[in-house]
């Protein structure tokens, strides 16, 4: 362990999940000087997350003052919340929820309410930045819930984020999340296509990123995604194809619930569909490239000299 040691007077703080984000999370905050405990149904994720895990989720709930939800689902969400020995059963008044998950939106309003009824806070917030933001403790924050609570949170929430925005009342906080995964999402799938296009046209693919990032073209993937894939670095532990998925499927989900037409939401989500069919769903978003890659013949971006002729080939 390292960081700061716990503040005795300040908040006891717990988190359930520990995977890509959640350990990550963890560590950001028990080093800011709070005392932290986890808890994830895999033992291979509470080892990497090098923080005190605790062995049920009873155990980890009871002592806390304010607990965090790292999930990857509403579904396990849910089981959280309403299983044995969950937050429904083992939360008291006075103790805050904060869900960092990516998640359905009407689930998390319902969540709000069962557990105020207990007397229990949660804030939706979902977090952006991805890893390499979690590690720095540079994170974008959109909560939804009582801005009161919020605020008081401040402090836990300034060890892992930079911005902090209060979106509005139960569910806003996952529904921007949802409005911005989709774009990230989108904008990813679109780069990826336009990239292996360039390939296949035998264009130098760091000049093209570079009229990219200079034009109207000029998004998250061409200035800090596709430099990296060019060399061949994927940036492998971040958000997976998988879940990329799900979260443009919670997006449609949202904007039928909002009676709003979606003409580019299906064509994305068949992208990260494509990538899962093709056996990239458990890696990260960023290898759909290859798997549009791979329909149009095994096409690879990095490997190439700037002429688009493979290296093994000159």
């Amino acid at each position: 362990m390292s960081g700061a040691p716990p503040d005795t007077a300040a908040p006891r703080t717990a988190m359930v999940g520990l995977g890509n984000m959640g350990g990550r999370i963890a560590r950001r905050i028990r080093d800011g000087g709070f005392a932290m405990s986890g808890h994830d149904v895999s033992a291979a994720q509470r080892e990497r997350a090098a923080i005190e895990t605790v062995a049920s989720l009873a155990e980890l709930v009871e002592p806390a003052d304010v607990v965090f939800l790292s999930l990857p689902d509403s579904r396990a969400v849910e089981l959280v919340v309403h299983g044995e020995g969950g937050l429904l059963a083992g939360a008291r008044t006075g103790q805050v929820v904060v869900d960092l998950s990516t998640a359905s939106p009407s689930s998390s309003v319902r969540i709000h309410g069962e557990l105020a009824r207990r007397g229990v806070e949660f804030v939706d917030a979902g977090v952006s930045g991805g890893a390499a933001a979690a590690d720095a403790g540079t994170l974008t924050i959109m909560a939804g819930g009582s801005a009161e609570t919020l605020a008081s949170l401040a402090p836990l929430l300034a060890t892992f984020a930079g911005r902090v925005y209060h979106m509005g009342g139960p569910g806003s906080g996952h529904m921007t999340k949802l409005l911005n995964n989709f774009l990230n999402a989108i904008s990813l799938a679109a780069t990826a296509e336009a990239m292996v296009a360039a390939r296949k046209a035998g264009l130098d693919l760091a000049k093209v990123l570079d009229v990219m990032n200079h034009s109207t073209a000029v998004n998250f993937a061409t200035t800090d995604r596709f430099p990296r894939i060019i060399e061949g670095d994927y940036l492998e532990g971040g958000l997976t194809g998988e879940l990329m998925a799900k979260d443009v499927r919670l997006y449609l989900d949202l904007l039928g619930e909002l009676a709003v037409t979606s003409v580019t939401g299906p064509a994305c989500l068949d992208a990260f569909e494509l990538a899962c069919e093709h056996g990239y769903g458990a890696q990260i978003s960023n290898r759909v490239v290859d798997a549009i890659g791979d329909l149009a013949g095994g096409v690879r971006l990095a490997g190439y000299d700037r002429g688009g002729e493979p290296e093994e080939a000159r």
